[in-house]
C-alpha cells in the first residue's frame, strides 16, 4: 500500500489521489460530507441556545413589568430581538442553501459558506447572550453592576470562543 500524501488507498482498495496527509483517507465529497454534517450539529447546538433566548425575549415584552423597563433598556431589548432573529436566520441558512443546492455537486462550496455562516452566528449569539445577561441585571439589580457584568461577560465569551481555541492550536 502507498501512504504517500498523492496516492492512498481507501478500504475498498481503489487509489485516492486527492486524500489528504492528515489520517483520514477520504475523497474530497466524503471530506465535504463529514463536514457538513459536524456543521449541522454545530448548528443543532446553536438553535437550541437561540430558541431559549428568543423564548425568553418573547415572554418578556407580555410580563407585566415590561412597562417598567427605561429607554435605554427598551432599546436593548429590541436590539436583543433582533439579534435573535438574526441569530435563527444565520443558522437557517445553511439549511436552506442545501436545498437549493442539493444535487448539484456543490457540497465544498455549501460547506465553505456554511462555515462561515456559522461563524457569524457565533458572533451574534455571543452579542446576544452578553445583552440579554447586561439587560437582566440591569432591570433586577442597577445600571453600574449591568455594566460590570457586561465587561465581565463580554471578556469571558472572548476568551472562550476566541483566545482558548487558538492558545489550543499552538500546542
Amino acid at each position: 500500500m502507498d501512504d504517500s500524501a498523492d496516492a492512498r488507498t481507501d478500504a475498498t482498495g481503489v487509489k485516492n489521489i486527492d486524500a489528504k496527509p492528515d489520517g483520514r483517507d477520504e475523497t474530497p465529497d466524503e471530506r465535504a460530507d463529514r463536514n457538513w454534517d459536524e456543521l449541522m450539529q454545530e448548528l443543532r447546538v446553536m438553535q437550541t441556545g437561540t430558541q431559549v433566548l428568543s423564548g425568553f425575549l418573547l415572554a418578556v415584552a407580555f410580563a407585566p413589568r415590561f412597562t417598567e423597563l427605561d429607554d435605554l433598556q427598551l432599546t436593548l431589548y429590541v436590539v436583543l430581538v433582533c439579534l435573535a432573529a438574526l441569530a435563527t436566520v444565520l443558522a437557517l441558512t445553511p439549511v436552506g442553501m442545501h436545498r437549493s443546492l442539493f444535487g448539484r455537486r456543490r457540497k465544498p462550496e455549501l460547506v465553505r459558506f456554511a462555515s462561515r455562516m456559522v461563524q457569524a452566528d457565533l458572533v451574534v449569539i455571543g452579542l446576544l447572550s452578553v445583552g440579554v445577561t447586561t439587560l437582566i441585571v440591569d432591570f433586577t439589580v442597577d445600571r453600574t453592576t449591568a455594566m460590570i457584568v457586561l465587561v465581565v461577560i463580554a471578556v469571558v465569551v472572548l476568551a472562550l470562543w476566541g483566545l482558548l481555541p487558538r492558545l489550543i492550536d499552538r500546542r
